[in-house]
């Protein structure tokens, strides 16, 4: 059996302003798709890699980005859908029997460490779903429609849920299907887990594991990379 990742990376500039896709945007020099595959490359759990991008962008991340990387665990490069879950599902269709945990991961979180991915297949592989999540530092409020507070929320129960999530291919192919079947679309996939009635374990992430959206972002990744070069 062989653990597989699928690396969602169809999101578009538009937020940033850019007019290349933000996962082509450069950070130190490197693309921040690279940067991203390449902690994949390095974790011992992951034997293989689905990378799911724009229709029209195949060509261009094979000949730039995974040929011209070296990026040897990326076995397929699928066009993604119009929506993330979309994307997933597009990934999760081509999955083998024989793969048993399948990865989740967003394209434009470059901080992830081998480390963390390794620890969520092991995880994974006891509980059946996890996701990391790191807890929330800030007071966090609930507002009704005019801006409102209707109440504040117990901090000590909040976590940021992150990116990569990973499931026994059997639990999310499952999670899939049966949110397809209903026309239900998620925020992330381990909510999709959920919803089928599996509990889905969240162990802790990493502040620096950052999602790469908006030009803020850009500057802040710079910092990291800074800093864990010192």
């Amino acid at each position: 059996m062989k653990n597989v990742a699928i690396i969602a990376a169809g999101g578009s500039g538009r937020r940033m302003g850019a007019e290349i896709s933000k996962q082509y945007l450069l950070l130190s020099g490197m693309p921040i798709l690279t940067h991203t595959l390449s902690k994949f490359e390095e974790a011992v759990t992951i034997n293989s890699a689905i990378l799911v991008v724009p229709c029209g962008d195949i060509g261009y991340v094979k000949r730039e980005i995974v040929d011209k990387y070296r990026i040897s665990k990326v076995t397929d490069i699928i066009a993604g859908g119009k929506e993330r879950q979309d994307s997933v599902r597009n990934g999760l269709d081509i999955i083998g029997s024989d793969s048993e945990i399948v990865v989740i991961h967003d394209g434009a979180r470059p901080f992830v460490t081998s480390k963390l991915i390794d620890i969520s297949v092991e995880r994974a592989l006891e509980e059946g779903a996890v996701t990391l999540g790191v807890p929330v530092k800030d007071t966090v409020k609930s507002i009704d429609g005019m801006c409102i507070v209707k109440e504040t929320l117990a901090r000590d129960a909040l976590w940021l849920t992150q990116t990569p999530q990973a499931f026994r291919r059997e639990i999310i192919k499952q999670a899939y299907k049966q949110a397809y079947k209903d026309d239900y679309s998620g925020t992330d996939d381990s909510c999709l887990v959920e919803r089928i009635g599996v509990k889905v374990k969240m162990i802790a992430g990493s502040y620096d594991n950052i999602k790469i959206t908006t030009e803020d972002d850009l500057i802040c990744g710079e910092t990291l990379l800074r800093k864990s070069e010192i």
